[in-house]
């Protein structure tokens, strides 16, 4: 019989509305065997026989936090490549200038995180890549994920030139002449894409394994992952040697979705770490660019409503196709034009098959129609969200949506309504820490305070309890895994994340200063000491 292990003489959250608060636990092998007050959590101990026991010293439990939407190998490799989220456009050009002298000429380099708007809000050029880098191709993506700036030689090796028309949901930005200014919009991504060489498994597997203790130390016990299917097979690899510390629930692409159904895969296959969730579709663009998919123009663009990467009856047939083979619809939609079709194409199903063993959600969200706030909750669908890109995207979205920000990234609306929220990141978009995210989401500030005491839009703040749950029983819902994850009850997994402070109860300006103090998977310590 395993030893049992006692935690004392702590703050636990346990998110069981019932029982929300408790001061010990006690785990037995992989589970929570009973949790309550200090005496009776001792006597229990006691009696399962020799058993191990951890005073935390008033240290705060929660369940274990996930992150619902992150892209585990883009973030991993990312920490290897050029880091172009700068202040200035200079900075960027300096990072990859000094990776040009340490590269053989002709290797790529490549590189994320640019934001044009903070450097004026144009879009860079390929001239301004070539003078630093004539010898390499080079590609980078934009913070948003939907763009991607490259320079005259990365164009030539894609095979892109005036010539080469846009591809279906995407666009080559071009200069008044008609040539390509080394801006590619969505899919016209996958252009370049599909000439910078992939890389191995085992490099992707070597930096997944760099990148799981940085997850855990930042108190995260399981993530989504949104990212690409080879992903899927260093996921496997390391689940295989018992070496994935992390529960990963795993989306496939809509490119993927005709050989799941020839295997028979259906949505929640898998073991307790690894398992497969969702089938990942685009309706829109990214705000940054002006690709997200609008009802109304852009105030700052009055005949630009943006990009629908997939059509409405498009998303209908995909949506019915995997739910008529049991796989759910993770939908990227982050205008309201592309969340009002993504809730179409739901509404569309039969009741039996909008709630499958996991239930269909949408990513992002970041703009809802007043008239489908309340289809969220009707639907059953999960608003699945990332309170670090209502923070990052102010400025942009006051350009871009004016008045119609008063309705933006509506987390409280939302709940209000009846809505399942499921938090997250897009790491490496934004920061993969959820102690960051829950500050955004609880004061609707950044770091430094912008824009103010009362936060941005604060009608939509919500309480730290509000957003814990969005990272514990709103993820563990959208994985369907409510019965084994989110809260701490005897039978749960025991995932846990320990702090060394009740971010209940700290002002929220401390909610960034908290720092984590050990991290537990499955009743193992996969970081810190004890």
């Amino acid at each position: 019989m395993p030893t049992a292990l006692l935690l004392r003489h702590a703050v636990l959250h346990t998110g069981e509305p019932s029982d929300p608060r408790a001061n010990a636990l006690v785990i037995v092998g992989s589970r929570l065997a009973f949790v309550g007050d200090d005496d009776r959590a001792t006597a229990y101990a006691r009696a399962q026989g020799p058993h191990r026991t951890l005073d935390l010293a008033g240290a705060c439990v929660l369940p274990g936090l996930t992150d619902a939407h992150a892209h585990l190998a883009w973030y991993a490799l990312g920490l290897t490549r050029v880091q172009a989220h700068t202040a200035t456009l200079a900075t960027c050009l300096e990072r990859v200038a000094e990776q040009a002298a340490r590269k053989p000429a002709s290797g790529w380099i490549t590189g994320q995180g640019w934001d044009h708007n903070l450097w004026g809000g144009s879009f860079p050029t390929r001239q301004e890549l070539d003078r630093v880098a004539p010898a390499h191709p080079v590609a980078l993506t934009a913070k948003s994920g939907h763009a991607t700036w490259v320079n005259s030689l990365a164009l030539q090796r894609a095979g892109i030139g005036a010539e080469t028309p846009d591809p279906p949901g995407g666009q080559i930005v071009r200069d008044a002449e008609g040539t390509p200014t080394g801006i590619l919009l969505e899919t016209a991504s996958r252009l370049v894409g599909q000439a910078i060489p992939e890389p191995t498994i085992d490099e992707v597997v070597a930096a997944l394994r760099h990148a799981l203790p940085e997850a855990h130390r930042l108190g995260l016990t399981g993530v989504h992952d949104m990212g690409d299917p080879a992903t899927f097979r260093a996921l496997q690899r390391l689940d295989g040697e018992g070496a994935l510390t992390l529960r990963v629930l795993k989306s496939i692409p809509l490119q993927g979705l005709d050989a799941a159904i020839r295997l028979g895969l259906e949505s929640g296959c898998g073991g307790d770490r690894l398992r497969l969730g969702h089938v990942k579709l685009f309706a829109d663009g990214a705000l940054g660019p002006r690709t997200a998919w609008m009802l109304e123009a852009y105030d700052d663009a009055p005949e630009d409503t943006g990009i629908a990467t997939l059509s409405a009856d498009e998303l209908h047939d995909a949506v019915t196709r995997a739910a008529n083979h049991g796989l759910a619809c993770a939908i990227h939609a982050i205008g309201d034009a592309a969340v009002r079709a993504a809730l179409d194409a739901i509404a569309a199903l039969p009741p039996e098959q909008r709630r499958l063993r996991l239930p269909h959600r949408i990513e992002h969200a970041q703009l809802v129609h007043p008239d489908d706030l309340d289809r969220f909750a009707q639907l059953g669908v999960v608003a699945s969200m990332q309170p670090l890109h209502a923070t990052a995207d102010i400025d942009i979205a006051e350009r871009h949506w004016g008045e119609r920000c008063q309705g933006a990234y509506a987390w409280q609306t939302l709940l209000r309504a009846g809505a399942r929220l499921a938090l997250g990141s897009d790491a490496p978009v934004e920061s993969l820490s959820p102690l960051a995210g829950i500050h955004a989401a609880v004061t609707r500030r950044r770091a430094d305070g912008y824009p103010g005491p009362e936060g941005w839009q604060p009608q939509e703040r919500i309480s730290v309890a509000e957003a814990i749950a969005g990272y514990t029983r709103g993820a563990a819902h959208a994985a369907g895994l409510g019965d084994q994850l989110g809260t701490l009850a005897p039978g749960k997994l025991a995932d846990l994340t320990i702090l060394d402070r009740d971010p209940t109860t700290v002002p929220p300006d401390e909610l960034l200063q908290i720092r984590v103090l050990a991290t537990y998977v499955g009743g193992e310590m996969v970081w810190g000491n004890g």
